[in-house]
């Protein structure tokens, strides 16, 4: 074990243990996308109580939980065998246990492993448990400074990895206003950087490494995309997350004049000011002004 994950090890334990776990249950527990540290002390805590973790990638969830000092067996529940492998899983939730589900990193069931086994477990009538946490997702949001306005953001994911279906994608990205959130793998950066070029001066946020040692954050214009990723090695390894930045929406100043007029020639002049305020969300007091002219004209 790290020496410096014992102590969290006991704070789990005295921070998480009085909670309720169903047993029978499946957890869904977030893990790091890098950083060790990232681990909540719920997630140390149900790791610790499971009796058995089903994983993406064995070898790698077993360095895991020995870099925090938890010794648990494993199951293989991945992208080729999930339908399978997920039968084993709620027989064992059946007969009693409580089992963690792991992705190699994040949250799973996201862009990862996890939606088929959760959808197996619930078909069963077994409890599922969230226990949530790190997500490149919502990292990347958050270091963007573009999805705080209300409008939300949308996840894409992955593009397609041929070069015809790939373009196509991004030019239907292009009619979304909204932020969205692109996941791409260190050998496809170079591609999708270029196809992401057509979209111009939109600005994308690049999350490279994120929570690593190395990470790098950075915002360009998607026309400077190729550049910045051929700007240094380094920027052709790890993994990536994008914020495709969303596009102002332009107000139509003339269309509160339009209905108001519209509604002018059916009712007084308070109704119809009270109206195309509501139906424009253009301030009354201007509306007032504006109807008062065209009476004036009229």
């Amino acid at each position: 074990m790290t020496a410096s994950f014992a102590p969290a090890l006991a704070a789990a334990r005295d921070a998480a243990a009085a909670q309720h776990y169903p047993q029978p249950g499946l957890y869904v527990v977030a893990t790091p996308i890098g950083n060790l540290a990232d681990i909540t002390l719920r997630a140390l805590h149900v790791l610790q109580l499971v009796d058995a973790v089903a994983c993406e990638d064995t070898r790698h969830t077993q360095a895991l939980l020995r870099a925090y000092g938890i010794d648990k067996p494993t199951l293989a529940v991945h992208q080729h065998n999930e339908a399978e492998a997920a039968q084993e899983v709620v027989r064992r939730l059946q007969s009693g246990q409580r089992i963690a589900y792991a992705s190699d990193a994040g949250t799973p069931g996201v862009s990862d492993p996890g939606a088929r086994l959760v959808a197996a477990a619930r078909a069963a009538g077994c409890v599922v448990v969230p226990v949530p946490g790190v997500s490149s997702v919502t990292a990347i949001v958050s270091a963007g400074g573009a999805g705080g306005d209300g409008q939300g953001f949308v996840f894409h994911g992955f593009l397609p990895t041929k070069a015809g279906e790939r373009q196509q994608a991004v030019e239907s990205l292009r009619q979304e206003s909204r932020p969205i959130v692109l996941l791409e793998a260190p050998h496809r950066i170079a591609a999708v950087a270029q196809a992401l070029a057509v979209l111009g001066e939109r600005e994308v946020t690049i999350g490279r490494e994120l929570t690593k040692q190395f990470e790098e954050i950075a915002t360009v214009p998607c026309s400077g995309l190729t550049a910045w990723v051929q700007g240094s090695p380094q920027r052709l390894r790890g993994e990536f997350a994008l914020l495709l930045h969303g596009t102002p929406v332009v107000a139509d100043e003339a269309a509160p004049r339009r209905v108001l007029q519209l509604l002018l020639a059916e009712l007084p002049v308070k109704t119809a000011v009270k109206l195309a305020s509501e139906i424009t969300g253009a301030p009354r007091n201007g509306l007032y002004e504006a109807a008062l002219a065209m009476k004036d004209d009229a």
